[in-house]
This record gives C-alpha cells, sequence and structure tokens, in this order.
C-alpha cells in the first residue's frame, strides 16, 4: 500500500494532509483477521486517496494507550492530526469507503 522508501513516523503519517485509516489489530484477534481483506478491498476503491495503516497493539501499547484503544479492531480516521470518525469491531469496505468520502468532501 505504500511504496516509498522515506520511513515516517506515526506523527507524521496522522498529521498529512491525506486522509489515513489506522486499524488497531491485534494477532491473536480473529474478528482483527476479518478486516485484511477489507481493508485491501478499500485501498484497491479508493487507491492514493487514503492511506491505511495497521498497528498491532502488542508492539505497539504507547499508540493504543495514546488513542484509549480498549478493543479490537478498532479503526480510526485521522486527517491532519486529527481524529475524524472512531469504530470499534469489523466494519465493511463500502461503509469505510462512504464515511471516508464523506470526510474527504467535507474539507
Amino acid at each position: 500500500m505504500q511504496t516509498s522508501n522515506k520511513r515516517e513516523s506515526f506523527g507524521e503519517i496522522i498529521n498529512g494532509s491525506t486522509p489515513v485509516l489506522v486499524d488497531f489489530f491485534a494477532e491473536w484477534c480473529g474478528p482483527c483477521k476479518m478486516m485484511k481483506p477489507v481493508l485491501e478491498e478499500l485501498h484497491l476503491r479508493m487507491g492514493d486517496k487514503v492511506r491505511i495503516l495497521k498497528i498491532d497493539i502488542d508492539k505497539s501499547p504507547a499508540a493504543a494507550n495514546a488513542f484509549q484503544v480498549q478493543s479490537v479492531p478498532t479503526l480510526i480516521l485521522f486527517q491532519q492530526g486529527k481524529a475524524l470518525w472512531r469504530k470499534s469491531g469489523v466494519v465493511q469496505a463500502t461503509q469505510l469507503e462512504k464515511v471516508i468520502e464523506q470526510h474527504i468532501t467535507n474539507k
């Protein structure tokens, strides 16, 4: 999904002008595994309109704590450092696309 060789910090990514959908997940979480094909479909539908970032809460507990992630999967849409939308649980690609398009057109 990201092909650039430049390493960006989490803060740099979510503070950018491109919307970023962050998927907080865990390897042991069944519903989280269901999100992988959904996010791949979303990437095919939206291309460069949105960045998709997956964060393993077990490997990055500080990020999960910073955004008060209580359950996984938790999806948060960021743009210019602001959390625009948040939902826990499995969300279908069509619903995610609508949420993202709504926030892109509202800018």
